[in-house]
């Protein structure tokens, strides 16, 4: 029994394909279904548990390499000072524990509505590190580049496992999770919310652990404990989480994402959320997004 030459050559061809660097990376957004704060630790973080939903909504990012060893950002994300900017603090972390002497320019095109909850500077950075693992040839190993990405922040590990997760610890314990390939209107309100600020809040509720992923189930409680202190912080979020209640065939109900400020509702079929979508006040920006269980980073 023959293959024939064009079925083999075509074979070939598209695996080639595949291991060849994208031209531009695209770094997800994420949502917590729900987030239950446990307890506060005593080196003052806080112990959650929580589920983070990988979305089919991104930024955009563009490497070209240097051989020179500079690192710059050569567009996007000007409202934040470079030295700031969590994409140059990974690559510069990066070349740092690996010691190699390449240096990239680095554009970033940003769909995500920066700290709405929505994990994108997170995601960029872990973006950062699986990228220039890559095409710098520094070839850490993924357990490796975790490590170095929590020191840049909690979330970061999460988008680079790149599965949409049970979540524990301060974020970084991370149990894959298969979930529904749901719609998702997210709304955002244009309000920036301190994380520092809603964890020092008066209003910041705490919910028991309620176990492990194996007893999770439809009918966990789907609080937000940082929800109340937002509202009191910015009570737009309020009024928002009131507007989307009023969507026709929406799933469970309208809930708020992260620290916040961003709402979202969920659905079972795309043109209900785009429905929605159309009806939403004119003062407020909104997206929508299809779950997705495997980040498109990997």
């Amino acid at each position: 029994m023959f293959m024939t030459p064009l079925k083999n050559s075509s074979i070939i061809e598209k695996a080639l394909l595949m291991s060849k660097p994208p031209k531009v990376w695209r770094s997800p957004a994420k949502i917590n279904l729900f987030l239950h704060i446990n307890s506060k630790r005593e080196d003052g973080y806080h112990n959650l548990q929580s589920i983070f939903q990988i979305l089919d909504y991104c930024d955009e990012l563009s490497f070209n390499i240097r051989q020179d060893g500079l690192i710059n950002r050569s567009s996007g994300n000007e409202d934040v000072p470079q030295e700031q900017d969590l994409i140059i603090r990974a690559a510069k972390a990066l070349q740092k524990t690996t010691g190699t002497n390449l240096g990239v320019d680095i554009s970033v095109i940003k769909n995500i509505p920066a700290g709405g909850g929505l994990g994108g500077g997170s995601s960029n950075a872990a973006t950062t590190l699986i990228a220039l693992n890559r095409l710098w040839n520094t070839n850490l190993s993924q357990h490796q580049l975790i490590k170095l990405g929590l020191e840049l922040g909690a979330d970061v590990p999460f988008f680079i496992t790149g599965k949409s997760a049970w979540v524990e610890g301060v974020g970084e314990i991370l149990t894959p999770i298969t979930l529904p390939k749901h719609y998702f209107l997210v709304v955002s309100i244009n309000k920036h919310i301190s994380t520092g600020q809603i964890f020092l809040h008066k209003a910041l509720t705490m919910t028991p652990q309620i176990g492990k992923m194996s007893d999770f189930s439809e009918l966990i409680n789907p609080h937000n404990d940082c929800l109340e202190a937002a509202i009191d912080l910015e009570g737009e979020i309020l009024k928002a989480l009131t507007h989307l209640k009023s969507s026709e065939n929406h799933l469970y109900q309208p809930r708020m994402t992260g620290t916040g400020s961003c709402v979202f509702a969920e659905f079972k079929y795309e043109k209900d959320a785009l429905v929605a979508l159309d009806n939403l006040p004119k003062q407020w920006l909104g997206f929508v997004a299809l779950a997705l269980n495997t980040s498109p980073t990997l």
